[in-house]
Order: structure tokens, then C-alpha cells, then sequence
């Protein structure tokens, strides 16, 4: 418990945190007004298999980018300031430390998460009236638990491969154009497009999604629970990796 304490002392005093992720609430809540708006007024595009969802989760983007660098930066912050050494030499048991660290990210990712899915789906599907649809409709309860598992999941991967990488200027080079440069666009890459579906963001497309998975250019060949398990694994081998260099290597 002190050690959970001490990392989220760390976390709730860094000011440019709690901003970035206010700001990207907002935005996230204001776009999908805007994206709503543009679906019902622009009905030509309504095409069958219409997930009202998944399109209004569009401006998840957002809040997905926020909370990669928070769980980034909370986890290499202290390398580049070289207060790492301090951490570690007060909790020399390199597991404890990190589970205290990655377990403050997803208490923030949940509950940033939370707000986040449910303000970005009221305002889009109200936005959208007669083409929205309501949390009892089928497969809506099931894409918003979804896309909260999704982005806590996320913060919690980025922060244990900023561990891993102690960098984060590194990480987030990788993160960045991996998860938000649109990597369904290997899926137009021969011999690609089987190992690309793989990747967190598209099973974080799954999971978003009321209706059943793509079935064109870049269709996934698993469901809702695949890609569960999909972020799952990524973030245990994130996790796994950071832990032996953690006991391998000094600050």
C-alpha cells in the first residue's frame, strides 16, 4: 500500500498530467458532438452493417494518445530525471516497484477511461439522434465495456514498455506511429495484413465495435474475446519484459 501510495504521489503531482488529460477529455467529448452532427447530416454514408458505436468512438484517438503518454511518462519520467536510482534503492524489490508502478497507471486509465467511453458515447449518439442508439440496444453494453478495457489496457501497455525502454522519446517514437499513423494501412501489404490484425489498436477496433468484425480488406479473423486476450498478452509480455530488465540492469 505505501508503495501504491508513493507512485501515485508521483503521478498526481506532475500538473501537465492532469491538464493533458482533462484537455483530451474535452476534445474527445466535443469532436464526437461534431462527428455525430456529421453522420446525420451526411445520411448518403449510412451504409448496411452501420455501427453507430464504433463510429462514434472515432474521437477515442484522442483520449488514446493521452493516456499513452501518461502511462509513458510515468513510467520513464524518472530515468531521464535519474530519480530512479532513489525508487529503486528505497524498494529494492524490483517487482514490488513495478507492480506499484503499473498498477497506479490503470487505477488512473480506469477511471479516466470511464469518463472518457461514457461522455464520448452520450455525446455522439445524441448527436446522431434517429441513427444513434441507446446503451440497451444489442451489443452496445458489450462495445462500451470494450472500449474502456481498451484504453486502460493501453496506458498499462505503454507504461511497461516505457520500463523496458527507459526512454521516452523511444518509446513514444514507437508507440506513436504504431497506434495512431492508422496501422490497418498494412493491411494493404502482401503478407502483412495476417500479422498486422494482431496489433493492439485493430483488436482495440474489435472490442469498440456492436457488430460483428470487418469482413473486407482488413478483417479480423478473432471476436470480442480474441482481442481481449490479444491486449492481454501484449501487455503481459510489455510486463514481462520490463521486470527481467528491471532485475537485469542498474538505474
Amino acid at each position: 500500500m505505501n508503495l501504491l501510495r508513493a507512485e501515485w504521489t508521483k503521478a498526481r503531482t506532475v500538473r501537465s498530467t492532469w491538464w493533458s488529460l482533462g484537455v483530451a477529455t474535452v476534445l474527445c467529448v466535443g469532436l464526437a458532438v461534431l462527428l455525430g452532427l456529421s453522420w446525420r447530416n451526411n445520411q448518403d454514408r449510412i451504409a448496411t452493417g452501420w455501427d453507430a458505436v464504433r463510429n462514434g468512438f472515432l474521437s477515442l484517438t484522442l483520449g488514446q494518445i493521452a493516456l499513452v503518454v501518461f502511462g509513458v511518462l510515468l513510467a520513464s519520467a524518472e530515468y531521464s530525471t535519474g530519480t530512479i536510482r532513489a525508487s529503486l534503492a528505497a524498494v529494492p524489490a524490483r517487482g514490488r516497484f513495478l507492480a506499484a508502478k503499473l498498477g497506479v497507471s490503470a487505477l488512473v486509465a480506469a477511471v479516466v477511461s470511464a469518463v472518457l467511453v461514457l461522455g464520448t458515447f452520450v455525446a455522439a449518439q445524441t448527436s446522431m439522434a434517429e441513427f444513434g442508439v441507446s446503451f440497451g440496444d444489442p451489443g452496445v453494453p458489450r462495445a462500451v465495456v470494450g472500449a474502456w478495457l481498451y484504453l486502460t489496457l493501453l496506458c498499462v501497455f505503454a507504461a511497461a514498455l516505457g520500463m523496458m525502454l527507459r526512454s521516452t522519446a523511444a518509446t513514444l517514437g514507437i508507440l506513436i506511429p504504431v497506434l495512431f499513423l492508422n496501422s490497418q494501412g498494412l493491411g494493404y501489404a502482401p503478407g502483412v495484413r495476417e500479422v498486422a490484425q494482431y496489433l493492439p489498436d485493430q483488436a482495440g477496433v474489435v472490442l469498440m465495435q456492436a457488430t460483428e468484425p470487418d469482413a473486407g480488406l482488413f478483417a479480423r479473423s478473432y471476436g470480442f474475446g480474441g482481442a481481449l486476450a490479444i491486449l492481454l498478452a501484449w501487455c503481459a509480455a510489455a510486463t514481462g519484459g520490463a521486470y527481467l530488465l528491471l532485475r537485469r540492469r542498474d538505474a
